[in-house]
Parts: C-alpha cells; structure tokens; sequence
C-alpha cells in the first residue's frame, strides 16, 4: 500500500519482511514491536515532514494494508492483558466498526507522546474498521506504557486475523 501525499510518502505491505524504516526511531520502535507479537512479517518505509503527519499517515496506510489482505472468515475479536515493568495494559478488539477509546494517561517523556500515539491508533481504526478499547491499569513510564500499548495492539490483532470457519456475525456479514 503507498500513501503520497504534499507531508508524508509512505509504503507498507504485509508478509513481506523488508524491515521499518519511518525516520523516527520510536514510531519504528512501536510498529516493530506490533507487528512483532501480531506474528506479521512487515517492511515499511516512510518520508515525513512532521512527526504528527508520520504518525496519523503510517496508521490510515496499515490500516488500508490490512483490509487490503484481511480474509472475510476472521475471527473477528481480539484481546490481551500485557505487563511490562511498572505498566499494565488491558486491549481489547473488533473488526467491524470505527471506533477508539483510549483510557490511557502518561507524562510524554522525550519521543513518547501520547497525542502521537492517539492520532496513528485513530487513524487505523478508522481506515481498518476496528473498535480498539484500550485501558491503563497502571504505569507511570511513557516509555513502558506506550511499548505496552503497541504489544497489547499486536497481540490481540493476532488473534482476531486467525481464520475462522465461519463468518463471526449474527447477521451474516461483518
């Protein structure tokens, strides 16, 4: 999937294992780490003018990306409880409609924002169709949090991309 646009220039394909590489260390950081524990190989590469530009256009480009090799007999919901260190992070997902709930606060610390990491989780739930639920039971590093969030994102897309032998909806459809 290519995403050009006047602020960013931006590749993604999936299953393909090429490496990341956005220009910024922590949003590399972050969608390593996604892609890791969703068990999906991943290259991206990616120009930017502003970081806010970067994170909100990575997030609608995967986005279209996994719809594009999403299959129709999904099991459809995803979900996981993650630690790491101080933090505790509970995500829960659903391919079916747009929506985000973020129940996460941190102190930004230096490259760990969290209006950055709202824009690129809005941006792919909008392009994906998926309602993510994310709460913070505890942390106070931006860093743990933040990493959290992204493990907690790829482990429960893991799940929910597992094929299913039937489609996961009362009424037929997703």
């Amino acid at each position: 999937m290519i995403r050009n646009t006047r602020e960013t220039e931006i590749y993604v394909e999936l299953y393909k294992d090429g490496g990341i590489n956005t220009g910024d260390p922590v949003l590399n950081h972050m969608v390593k780490t996604m892609f890791f524990y969703a068990n999906i190989p991943v290259t991206v590469n990616a120009k930017f003018d502003l970081r806010h530009h970067l994170w909100e256009d990575l997030g609608i480009t995967i986005g279209l990306e996994i719809n594009r090799v999403k299959k129709d007999n999904i099991k459809r919901y995803g979900y996981s409880i993650i630690p790491m260190d101080d933090a505790l992070i509970i995500c829960s997902i659903d391919f079916s409609r747009s929506y985000l709930n973020m129940d996460v606060d941190f102190k930004d610390e230096e490259g760990f924002e969290i209006s950055l990491i709202h824009e690129f989780l809005n941006a792919l739930s909008r392009t994906s169709n998926i309602t993510m639920h994310f709460i913070k039971m505890s942390g106070e590093n931006a860093h743990h949090i933040s990493e959290c969030m992204f493990k907690a994102l790829g482990f429960s897309l893991r799940s929910a991309l597992e094929a299913s032998d039937r489609i996961e909806s009362t009424k037929g459809s997703i």
